[in-house]
């Protein structure tokens, strides 16, 4: 007997898929999505897709120019700004905590990631790069011990990892990672957000260079 998938997963599904594209690139600013289209590639009815299509506009992924027109957002100098103030606030925050309370089971999972982001550099796999930097952030905020510094996080992830890929300037990226590391090694707080707070600010300037060419 065929297994029915019920349609909450299906739904899960075709969200994470599209938000995948989008973070990868696959799916570009101002890319349409059109239900019919992507019910047909994802094997599935036109239910999920219009509900995966809504929860994206409520991750901040995808707008409505019309009622009935679709688009992947493009990114505005606002968007980038606020997004990166966030960014600012909490994961320097987060440093600073990570660095009083890593254990060394920790800090040796954040050596094992750099080791991969290493080899994605060398490799130039954008993808990979930009997931393994997820999870080493991810990873820094769980060293900090605060379970309402991730709720926070959450519901903007998505739309800082998207951030996270269109700074392509990857041995720079790797270079303040390991300082970053370094610091939080260290056991000393205040390095710790210093560091941090130095490697937000410059991925900021780097995303405004890449997205609109000034900063």
């Amino acid at each position: 007997m065929t297994k029915i998938e019920p349609l909450g997963a299906v739904r899960e599904r075709v969200l994470s898929a599209l938000r995948q594209e989008i973070i990868a690139g696959r799916l570009r600013p101002g890319d349409r999505l059109v239900e019919r289209e992507l019910a047909e590639r994802f094997g599935v009815s036109r239910v999920p897709v219009r509900e995966a299509i809504r929860s994206l506009v409520g991750e901040g992924f995808v707008h409505f120019e019309t009622p009935r027109r679709t688009v992947v957002r493009r990114l505005t100098p606002t968007d980038v700004k606020e997004l990166f103030e966030l960014r600012e606030a909490l994961e320097v925050y987060a440093a600073g905590l990570a660095a009083s309370r890593s254990t060394p089971q920790d800090l040796a999972e954040l050596r094992e990631l750099l080791d991969r982001a290493a080899t994605a550099t060398r490799a130039g796999d954008a993808e990979t790069i930009t997931d393994i930097n997820t999870r080493f952030h991810d990873r820094i905020l769980a060293m900090a011990g605060n379970s309402l510094l991730i709720s926070v996080m959450e519901p903007v992830d998505g739309r800082l990892r998207w951030l996270t890929r269109q700074n392509e300037e990857w041995p720079q990226l790797l270079t303040e990672h390991h300082e970053l590391y370094d610091s939080i090694a260290s056991g000393d707080p205040d390095r710790a957000r210093a560091h941090a707070l130095a490697h937000v600010q410059a991925n900021y300037r780097s995303t405004v260079r890449h997205l609109f060419g000034d900063g």
